[in-house]
């Protein structure tokens, strides 16, 4: 026989079984060890502890975070980026004669529909790249040799509350997990002491997106990695603040207490896996009593930096704080930030039925300076490398006008545009086209499961392999489809 005998032999000695008994103590100890200092991969087992702990991708990817600015509404890619010198020289003229099966149903309102629209709106060409931008953009028309357009994307609904969960969640309906909680759940987050997914609204009591939480709830994922929402107004998560009266170690004692019941609890039902969350809940709360105040404090930024993102202008001061605070949170570790632009509906957002010039001349002067200002402090920051920004809403606009006292655009759901830049994407590219007056994506069609591939891709994670078991099934944010758009990737 070589080596030592089984512990089970009746020929182990008391001396073999401590020897061994006192190595397997140390390597725990070594372990935990390591898991503080974050230098430990995370396996199985940590994950049960610890939801968010960091994991290693599929394969490395160039992106490690992501910064997606919904655009939400629906914005017309005929008035922002797809330049369209068709709809000037066929202004008023019929779609019909372009296409004679389009009915009344492709959009919203049936009984509104007019005639070709040109944009009202002067496109003027930006860049080494000669891209083609609206005059909406000013400062965003300075970037675009890192962005790469996406001009041929097309959806399953023209109506919000499945569209918008078809962009974030997969599906043109609720109960699936979104982006950020596919991402967190594949990666883990690199922060232990903030959210590993983010999500800021509306700030100017414009209300949420159609669909509330749900565009950012984690579905049958475990909890912990839903978004956390920051409140727009007043104190952006509650009991952010340590109540009057409450010592550090009083406070530290009870959350110990409760961890051992709670622990002791999920001992003995090892199957309710959403206890560890809930378990990690209280813990995060309470290490983001200290780190969330200062991630979110904008203030002790130098006011030329305040200044480059628009902070103080009354027009985009709102979302330029987002923006800004978006990269200080990306810089502390949180993996994936949603900003939505507009609110609930109609004028409260980029839906405009009615008067698209004044309605989309207002929002993209809210987000114009704040997100070219994101760009170019990510940038020199050597951030940029490693932060994917997408630039998306949930469908395109009509090439028609809307008929109304001043002339708007209905919903289209066969044709939409999404940039992406930093993070891997190649700049200064464009894919896809529509047809000549914008209505349909007509060349290399991207569907939104594409656009997820993509995302994931840049990540390091291969979205075929990225799933989850549930109800007997495996499910993942691409479902059955989706490809990735190679044709943008670096």
């Amino acid at each position: 026989m070589f080596g030592h005998p089984p512990l089970h032999s009746p020929l182990a000695s008391r001396r073999q079984l401590l020897a061994r008994a006192g190595c397997g103590a140390g390597l725990l100890g070594l372990a935990g060890l390591l898991h503080d200092e974050g230098l430990l991969a995370a396996d199985a087992a940590d994950r049960s502890l610890n939801p968010l702990a960091p994991v290693d991708p599929h394969f490395t990817g160039k992106a490690t975070r992501v910064i997606w600015i919904f655009v939400n509404g629906g914005p017309s890619h005929v008035d922002t980026w797809d330049h369209k010198p068709a709809l000037e020289k066929w202004n008023g003229k019929s779609i019909k004669e372009f296409d004679s099966t389009f009915t009344n149903t492709t959009g919203f309102f049936k009984n509104a529909v007019g005639n070709l629209m040109k944009s009202p709106f002067e496109f003027r060409p930006r860049g080494e790249s000669g891209k083609m931008v609206s005059d909406l953009f000013p400062h965003l028309g300075e970037h675009v040799d890192e962005m790469a357009f996406v001009h041929s994307g097309h959806t399953e609904s023209n109506n919000h509350s499945p569209a918008l969960f078809m962009m974030n969640c997969g599906m043109p309906r609720m109960g699936f997990p979104c982006v950020g909680s596919w991402v967190t759940y594949g990666l883990g987050s690199e922060s232990r002491n903030l959210p590993g997914f983010v999500v800021m609204s509306d700030p100017k009591g414009r209300g949420l997106p159609k669909g509330h939480a749900a565009n950012w709830g984690a579905a049958f994922l475990p909890g912990a990695y839903q978004g956390t929402h920051l409140r727009p107004k007043g104190p952006p998560i509650d009991n952010l603040a340590r109540p009057n009266g409450v010592a550090e170690s009083t406070q530290r004692a009870g959350l110990d207490f409760l961890k051992e019941l709670n622990t002791e609890y999920a001992n003995q039902h090892p199957a309710e896996a959403e206890l560890a969350a809930r378990i990690e809940s209280f813990e995060l709360a309470y290490r983001m009593q200290s780190a969330a105040p200062e991630a979110i404090d904008i203030a002790s930024e130098p006011k030329h930096m305040q200044d480059a993102y628009g902070i103080g202008d009354p027009k985009c001061d709102h979302f330029a704080k987002q923006c800004l605070t978006a990269r200080r949170l990306v810089e502390r570790g949180v993996r994936f930030v949603q900003i939505y632009s507009g609110g609930m509906e109609n004028q409260r957002s980029w839906d405009g039925h009615n008067d698209i010039a004044g309605n989309h001349s207002q929002f993209a002067g809210e987000t114009d300076k704040p997100v070219a200002g994101l760009l170019a402090d990510l940038k020199s920051r050597g951030l940029l490398d490693e932060t994917l920004v997408v630039w998306c809403g949930e469908f395109g606009r009509l090439p028609i006008a809307q008929l109304s006292k001043k002339p708007g655009r209905d919903h289209n759901p066969h044709c939409f545009t999404a940039w992406l830049a930093g993070g891997g994407v190649k700049g200064g590219v464009t894919h896809g086209s529509s047809d000549e007056i914008g209505y349909k994506a007509a060349d290399d069609k991207v569907h939104v499961n594409d656009l997820h591939a993509t995302i994931l891709h840049l990540l390091g994670l291969d979205h075929e392999r990225l799933t989850y078991r549930y109800n007997g099934r495996r499910f993942r944010l691409t479902d059955v489809a989706g490809e990735v758009i190679e044709s943008i990737v670096a």
